[in-house]
């Protein structure tokens, strides 16, 4: 297959489309790179409002102005440059990477541990989180953890091991994530931007009720109806009072800055 150059002669495969996928991609095209995204056939995506994986079910979606939308060929999915649309590919092997031997890939699957993800995957290489060490098997990690090192590029070594426990939001952690009591059919009772009170019920799995542990917004639920396992995250509570839904995180942004901090590093010396 012939290459489709971007504007800026740079194709950008992000393996991945949620929240943190997003915010990378967000600022990849932003700054005039062309950003192909793979994700699975029934993502479980939380903060739906800001994922490009929500393409998947819906066919589009826009995400603080950037359009994505589900391609059925890779074919398609390059014309979309064009037309400065994101293109969402269902590819949970990410096989889209051997087809285009593309110039940059970042595994934003935030797995905690490492897919299969090669540093000769391609000329830049890189993996967020932990689960990646930069120098092996990709070229940079960037932090992900919440704290004074969020964002950072690190080029040997890798990103802070993952504890099990969210960022401390105005002293919650783990009180903020909402999970399946069992395994079973996700109803909702609330939905993103709604908010909530400790001991209020946000959604039913199965028959057992779930219910928030602290007060605050819903920030984000997956979808009603889809079967989870028990352990599985269904919503995300925010304590703040003036939270968006609809914008992508700081978080978010802040890895997406160490992303494009990697990238143009890279360009200056490609």
């Amino acid at each position: 297959m012939v290459k489709k150059m971007g504007r800026l002669g740079m194709i950008t495969v992000i393996k991945g489309a949620d929240e943190l996928a997003t915010g990378v991609a967000y600022r990849l095209h932003k700054c005039g790179l062309d950003v192909i995204m793979t994700e699975t056939g029934s993502p479980l995506v939380v903060k739906r409002k800001v994922a490009f994986a929500e393409a998947v079910q819906d066919g589009t979606v826009t995400v603080e102005g950037i359009n994505a939308r589900l391609a059925g060929s890779m074919e398609n999915a390059l014309a979309m440059f064009d037309e400065g649309i994101i293109p969402v590919v269902i590819d949970p092997e990410a096989r889209v990477v051997e087809e285009l031997y593309p110039q940059i890939v970042v595994d934003a699957r935030m797995a905690k541990r490492n897919l299969g993800t090669a540093i000769e995957d391609a000329p830049l290489v890189i993996g967020l989180g932990p689960g990646f060490e930069a120098g092996v098997d990709v070229h940079a990690v960037i932090e992900t953890c919440r704290g004074s090192r969020l964002g950072r590029v690190i080029y040997r070594g890798g990103a802070i091991p993952n504890t099990g426990v969210p960022g401390d939001i105005e002293g919650c952690t783990v009180e903020r994530m909402i999970k399946a009591p069992v395994e079973g059919v996700v109803i909702n009772a609330r939905s993103i931007g709604e908010a909530v009170k400790k001991g209020d019920i946000v959604a039913t799995v199965g028959n057992t009720p779930v219910r928030s542990r602290i007060t605050g917004i819903v920030r984000g639920m997956v979808r009603e109806g889809v079967n989870v396992p028990k352990g599985t995250r269904i919503a995300n509570i925010d304590p703040r009072k003036d939270i968006e839904c609809d914008i992508i995180s700081d978080r978010a942004l802040s890895v997406a800055g160490g992303v494009l901090e990697a990238v143009f590093t890279f360009m200056a010396n490609y």
